[in-house]
């Protein structure tokens, strides 16, 4: 799947996951908030972490911006669990075991890890506004310094 799907000013595509206690999650639940999806490979790895904690550890700056965060992976939700119970997230993280939301936003396909072709997660990032549709999109993330990084994309977007 391309990145096609993910165009700023155009609806965001709608999904429904489980989070990390199995409760069904959509993006219409969000009507009239801002919303920061961010796709990541695995829990409870390196760079997945450091990018966990930074949310974890502004989201008090993101609920002043009027903004939920989500996160996303193939993971299940007794991984999700596990991994906000260790690194004290405070996150509600979403599972896509069969990447077909991470599909539809362009976080599922071909990439280049140390010079070879797989498929698997992109770690990428998009912001849905309070009427749901795209008003931002890194296709492609480093996670340290990240979630600094959407924060002030956001309160640059909400004109503050």
């Amino acid at each position: 799947m391309s990145e096609s799907f993910i165009q700023i000013g155009k609806p965001a595509p709608a999904f429904e996951l489980p989070d990390q206690d199995g409760n069904p999650t959509r993006l219409a639940d969000f009507a009239g908030k801002w919303v920061v999806l961010y796709f990541y490979p695995k829990d409870d790895t390196p760079g997945c972490t450091t990018e966990a904690c930074e949310f974890t550890d502004a989201l008090a700056a993101f609920e002043g911006l009027d903004a939920v965060v989500l996160g996303c992976s193939p993971d299940d939700p007794a991984s999700h669990k596990k991994f906000i119970a260790k690194h004290g997230l405070a996150l509600r993280l979403l599972a896509d075991q069969d990447h077909a939301v991470m599909a539809r936003y362009g976080a599922w396909g071909e990439k280049t890890m140390y010079g070879k072709k797989t498929v698997g997660v992109k770690r990428s990032t998009v912001i849905v506004d309070p009427q749901g549709k795209v008003a931002f999109h890194w296709p492609n993330v480093k996670a340290a310094g990240h979630a600094e990084q959407v924060r002030a994309k956001l309160a640059e977007l909400q004109g503050r």
